[in-house]
């Protein structure tokens, strides 16, 4: 279909933070395992939401939402994408701040309909030709950010896929670079690319391959690495309403994001997509909308939410905040959390924990293994005790400065060394305490 082309040569992916999450970590009777799905410890949180993705599949959830309420740094995001990744593999997970709302550009009220719109995905299937294959070799390009000079971004990439009786090495441009990224696509994984818009999907990891995340283990595809198959999409109901809404021109689409969609707009794209359903063309998929410092969001965002919780197209809501008792912005009233109480007894509350030495140990690894970090056993020791005397966040960021300075492999020397570049949070306070001390 033209409408998803025009979007995957336009859309523009993030490498997220949290890319080793594949989803909530549970065994067949829904308990949770210590390592399981990228997701290390929280076993009472995730079990928890394991069975908020029950009563969501059972449609026991509706009108309804969740409460992540945790410290810092304590997997609220993680557990919050482990829950989409478990209502499916392209089910839409949209993140945003409490504090993305009060933008200049738009109201309120209309970030918040075109975040929601966002999380709810349309999946199209249709015959295509694509390139499927065991991914052999995957070399990414990268280049200087064109707007961040301090940032880097795929140029290009160059992958060569392999069926059992055919190799081909392809050359492909930033689009097709920023989804392998973003999907985490390396060597022994099978996906396949579609030949004219460059939407991958992932199949799953060829059997005998060493797999950290336990992905489906399939067979390598035979035949020739170009052909016909049925391809499926998951768009946004948001992308199309910037297609249908910008229809003048790919100028428009490019660079006016700044512009509020019209409710008209939104309607006729919801026809149309009924229609696509009716017809037996397309699927919705009802996605997550992840809401972090929640309790950013004043008393007008919260009255929008619980009405649109009632939409019979809404996503799953998801909030997280790490506040206890404070007062609901824009009124003087104190609540839990910071949210009205109306608002409250609609959600499901499931409590994080800090991590304890073994846990940020586990994740450490992890993380070093994402990132293409190699790094020892006595690093990766110290990163523990460390990240549990200051933080988890603190921990694993220090893996990059490490890399930088070891210029391989990652010694508790390089470790040591960063730290002492880059202070935590404590230090820095007890610094500029210190320096105020000297002062007075």
């Amino acid at each position: 279909m033209p409408v998803i082309e025009e979007i995957a040569k336009v859309s523009f992916e993030r490498v997220g933070f949290h890319s080793h999450i594949k989803g909530l970590g549970l065994d067949e009777n829904g308990k949770a395992k210590f390592i399981a799905d990228g997701m290390v410890g929280q076993t009472k949180a995730r079990e928890a939401a394991g069975i908020a993705v029950k009563l969501i599949k059972k449609g026991k959830l509706a009108g309804k939402g969740i409460l992540l309420v945790g410290p810092t740094g304590s997997g609220k995001t993680a557990i919050a994408m482990g829950i989409a990744k478990e209502l499916g593999e392209d089910v839409p997970f949209v993140q945003i701040s409490g504090s993305e709302i009060y933008s200049a550009e738009i109201k309120k009220t209309e970030f918040l309909k075109q975040a929601l719109r966002r999380a709810i995905g349309v999946r199209i299937s249709e015959e295509r030709r694509v390139y499927e294959g065991l991914v052999e070799k995957v070399d990414i390009k990268m280049t200087r950010h064109p707007f961040n000079p301090y940032a880097e971004i795929p140029e290009s990439a160059v992958i060569t896929l392999k069926t059992k009786e055919e190799t081909k090495t392809l050359r492909a441009d930033r689009n097709i670079a920023y989804q392998l990224l973003e999907l985490g696509i390396r060597e022994g994984d099978v996906i396949q690319i579609d030949a004219d818009s460059g939407r991958i999907s992932r199949i799953g990891v060829a059997k005998g391959e060493e797999d950290l995340f336990t992905y489906r283990k399939v067979e390598i595809p035979s035949g020739r690495v170009l052909k016909v198959k049925e391809f499926t999409y998951t768009v946004s109901l948001h992308d199309l309403d910037l297609v249908n809404a910008r229809a003048g021109g790919i100028f428009g689409l490019l660079f006016g994001g700044g512009l509020e969609i019209t409710d008209e707009v939104r309607e006729r794209v919801d026809e149309t997509v009924k229609q696509w359903v009716e017809e037996g063309k397309a699927v919705l998929v009802p996605g997550v909308l992840f809401i972090d410092e929640c309790h950013m969001l004043d008393i007008e965002a919260f009255s929008f939410l619980a009405r649109a919780m009632e939409s019979e197209l809404a996503p799953i809501l998801i909030l997280a905040t790490n506040r206890g008792k404070t007062r609901i912005r824009g009124t003087d009233l104190e609540s839990p959390h910071g949210i009205p109480i109306d608002m409250l007894d609609r959600l499901l509350i499931i409590n994080t924990s800090p991590y304890n030495k073994e846990e940020i140990r586990e994740i450490v690894k992890i993380r070093a293994k994402e990132e293409g970090i190699e790094i020892s056993e006595e690093a990766i020791e110290y990163l523990a005790e460390l990240g549990e005397k200051t933080s988890l966040r603190y921990a694993v960021q220090l893996l990059a400065p490490a890399s930088i300075i070891a210029s391989g492999k990652v010694e508790k020397e390089h470790i040591e060394k960063a730290k002492e570049l880059f202070a935590d949070v404590r230090r820095s306070i007890e610094y500029v305490e210190k320096l105020e001390g000297m002062l007075q």
